[in-house]
């Protein structure tokens, strides 16, 4: 499974060429390529600065959000290692709260690069082990990484000793890697997703986790058991009540935190689930008053974003302009419950072909003034005529983000929506890159 990937800085840029070249093996699976770079490398992945180490199908990264917004406002130095990038590859590696630069990028990689070359890695692999090389070499007093695909079998697992691993929210994606059949793994859907994301948990670590469905939280426990990994399930071990603030509570005692500033009701879930693992990890320390410093100052870029003034908002006119990745049905709700009391949007939207062209339109039906499709940059997309039957409105097609808002109609706010590789080339035109 390539990514794409470009820079300006030619010394990068020729790094990022091996790598995209780069693809999975047909049929090679598991983690013995990863540990064998790593061992070649001097194992980075032990000598890190402590690990939280966070899955999930939707808001894994607005949990890793969090926990770093926190862990500074404690006064800590952080690590974070978040996927995928939107604008530029350095984006997945944040070194002591700062994207990597350009220089030790490229010297990173071409060293994983040259180590790995007789193995065969993948884009994924290679990423990590220069990603743990980076956290190894650079004091710290924390890490925040992110897990890719899945979980069991996504490179970061080969991560030993976490402080605490955390899971989000569990939903259906990436069929065709989480979903292949295997024997001894869950039949069912759900409970098979579940699996995958709670087995990143180690011995003795705590997993914490949000609640979930019969089938999927049976699936976790039992996962968690046989790795043997205390479990801290919501609703049973902690609990985080919604509304005017967060009223948190669990053990230790209670906590009333302040909302999130990211849109979205279900940003407060994913704030309270980074609350959740710090409070049951004993590693790194962290104040109630951090906590609430870092709930308010966390930022994510591309998820219900409102896109400030740009050369691409500019051709909206006075609208406002939202952009979301979010490209599956847990996303498409989340959304969906954002815009419940909003005027009709103007979706423009983007889809990989590998994604359910009814994820986001399907939850926003009766919600949309008009719906425009465009290209999802570098990568297979669906048509136009991919969506046509999950909406009663015309469909219209358009070369690019620009084109589409440019043919709107002057009434109605905007919604960029679909595609992680659309939000990255949206933030990229309105000058809105992350850094």
């Amino acid at each position: 499974m390539r990514d794409f990937a470009i820079s300006e800085n030619q010394r990068v840029q020729a790094q990022l060429d091996r790598l995209g070249a780069l693809s999975l093996p047909q049929g090679r699976l598991g983690l013995d390529t990863v540990r064998e770079i790593c061992a070649r490398l001097g194992s980075p992945q032990r000598r890190l600065p402590p690990v939280l180490h966070v899955a999930g199908t939707n808001g894994k990264g607005s949990t890793c959000a969090y926990l770093r917004a926190i862990l500074e406002a404690q006064g800590l130095v952080v690590h974070t290692a978040t996927k995928p990038h939107l604008v530029r590859y350095n984006e997945r590696i944040r070194i002591a709260g700062k994207l990597i630069s350009d220089e030790s990028l490229a010297d990173l990689l071409e060293r994983v690069l040259d180590a790995a070359e007789d193995l065969g890695p993948s884009f994924f692999e290679v990423t990590t082990v220069a990603t743990f090389l980076a956290f190894a070499e650079t004091p710290a007093d924390a890490c925040v990484i992110e897990t890719g695909l899945g979980g069991r079998l996504d490179a970061t697992n080969v991560l030993e000793n976490p402080a605490v691993c955390g899971i989000a929210t569990l939903g259906i994606d990436h069929e065709s890697f989480l979903l292949v059949p295997e024997e001894g793994t869950p039949a069912e859907p759900l409970a098979r997703i579940a699996f995958e994301k709670a087995s990143i948990a180690k011995p003795g670590a705590p997993l914490v986790v949000q609640s979930y469905a019969a089938s999927p939280l049976a699936s976790v426990l039992a996962t968690a058991r046989q790795i043997g990994a205390p479990v801290q399930l919501r609703g049973r071990d902690w609990w985080a009540q919604v509304g005017e603030a967060i009223n948190y509570r669990d053990a230790h005692g209670t906590l009333e935190l302040p909302l999130p500033t990211l849109a979205g009701a279900h940003q407060a879930d994913n704030a309270a689930l980074a609350i959740a693992m710090l409070r049951h990890q004993s590693v790194v320390p962290v104040t109630p008053e951090a906590m609430a410093q870092g709930i308010r100052a966390a930022r994510w870029p591309a998820r219900l974003q409102r896109l400030g003034s740009g050369p691409l908002t500019a051709l909206a006119g006075q609208r406002t302009v939202w952009l979301d990745g979010g490209h599956n049905p847990d996303a498409g709700q989340a959304i969906a419950r954002h815009f419940t009391d909003s005027a009709p949007l103007h979706l423009v939207m983007g889809m990989l072909t590998s994604k359910d062209p009814s994820a986001i339109l399907r939850p926003l039906e009766g919600r949309l003034a008009s719906v425009s499709i465009i290209p999802a940059p570098g990568h297979e997309a669906h048509t136009p005529e991919d969506f046509a039957p999950f909406t009663a409105l015309p469909v219209a097609s358009f070369a690019n983000v620009a084109e589409a808002l440019a043919a709107l109609p002057p009434e109605g706010d905007v919604l960029i929506a679909g595609s992680l590789y659309l939000a990255g080339d949206v933030l990229k035109r309105n000058d809105e890159a992350p850094d």
